[in-house]
């Protein structure tokens, strides 16, 4: 018997597969994102935000608009695909995603803050993510509903923003797909 050999899906299965995992997913997913400034940061979270469904984003402080020309590079035109407004004070940020239903998860290094696997991340979920020098404010992190972070066992003291995010928002599917049957499966 011989193997077929594994090879890269076709755009059309690609496509074919994704709307599988949406069907899988019911869980509505946000952001805010606070006073991150660099373009190359905003556009890689707009993309990770189309990638995994989330629904909104809102940008607070002083967040760089995904509609700059070098947001847009590396966004590839995702901001279109996630609806975002702002920028806003951040903790109006967050009474607009509760507003909306959201329970609003700042993902940040504090003194109580919970580890990101062990967070229930269930549900209607606004993950809040800080700038690249400082984090969330401590208006946001008053605001919010509970802290999580992401542990590291290497030897820096922090992800990239964006790479966080990724991390926060694959995490949160993660959950919410984990005992689910995956899409094809017999």
């Amino acid at each position: 018997m011989t193997a077929n050999p594994r090879r890269q899906l076709r755009q059309t299965d690609v496509k074919r597969l994704n709307r599988a995992w949406r069907r899988n997913t019911e869980g509505r997913l946000a952001l805010i994102v606070e006073s991150v400034t660099g373009p190359f940061n905003i556009g890689s979270i707009f993309r990770t935000a189309a990638a995994f469904g989330v629904e909104r984003v809102w940008l607070a402080g002083n967040a760089t608009a995904p509609t700059t020309p070098k947001a847009q590079k590396t966004a590839l035109g995702t901001d279109r695909l996630v609806a975002w407004e702002g920028p806003v004070p951040a903790p109006d940020a967050v009474r607009a995603a509760r507003s909306q239903g959201f329970t609003v998860i700042a993902v940040e290094l504090t003194s109580d803050a919970v580890p990101l696997h062990e967070a229930g991340l269930g549900g209607d979920v606004c993950l809040a993510v800080g700038g690249e020098d400082h984090g969330c404010s401590p208006a946001l992190l008053e605001a919010a509903d509970g802290v999580r972070y992401i542990p590291q066992v290497g030897r820096v003291g922090s992800f990239n923003v964006a790479v966080a995010t990724a991390i926060a928002v694959a995490e949160a599917r993660r959950q919410e797909w984990a005992g689910k049957e995956p899409p094809g499966a017999e």
